[in-house]
């Protein structure tokens, strides 16, 4: 399944679930797991999920989404329990308010993994205050922006070019010419376009 955790890669190409077999015909995505090994080759396939495999699975992929471990998805989970309001909604709104994944929806990174490596590497700021963790938590009204010794790297400058043809989510504002972003308000369910089943990953902590 395609996550796009790879940027614009994803998009064109180049993408390894969309190149093709030697066959020119068959793409490697429609493979079964294990083929053109040993395993695949005897027809060693896949067997069906249980209940609690789709559970998992669905997890995973959001976990790998958002590119948080285990132990941190968890506490993002249990934070969601206890507000108000739809656990699973809760859930992706802080991943969504993540300082890495802002970074990344106003287009100033190419991928999350992009965007997480510019946040680590000091290029910008909260409020004026120059912040490095990918985790750290936005809240409406926030303001970021690109550090000022930053402003002339190669990577800005593709982000300037990458801003221009970038849709920003409504619940953020970006000014193109300075590169500074807003968060607006925290995003609905149906303003955030992870394609992702939360409620499976609900009954998946039910358990």
């Amino acid at each position: 399944m395609k996550l796009y955790l790879k940027g614009d890669k994803c998009y064109g190409p180049k993408c390894t679930l969309d190149r093709t077999g030697k066959d020119n015909k068959t793409r490697f995505r429609d493979k079964p797991p294990g083929w053109g090994s040993a395993a695949g080759q005897t027809g060693m396939y896949q067997k069906k999920l249980t209940e609690y495999g789709v559970q998992l699975r669905e997890k995973q992929k959001l976990r790998r989404v958002y590119r948080v471990l285990e132990n941190q998805f968890h506490n993002y989970y249990k934070e969601a329990q206890h507000r108000p309001g739809v656990t699973g909604e809760n859930l992706l709104q802080q991943l969504e308010l993540r300082l890495d994944n802002v970074v990344y929806r106003l287009g100033l990174g190419s991928s999350r993994a992009h965007a997480r490596q510019l946040v680590s590497h000091r290029h910008f700021t909260v409020n004026g205050k120059r912040v490095n963790i990918s985790s750290y938590h936005m809240k409406p009204g926030d303001v970021i922006a690109v550090h000022e010794t930053k402003q002339t790297k190669d990577c800005i400058k593709e982000a300037r070019e990458r801003v221009a043809k970038h849709t920003t989510p409504v619940w953020m504002e970006l000014n193109r010419h300075t590169l500074e972003g807003r968060v607006l308000a925290v995003p609905h369910r149906a303003e955030i376009d992870t394609d992702i089943r939360e409620q499976l990953i609900v009954e998946f902590y039910s358990r």
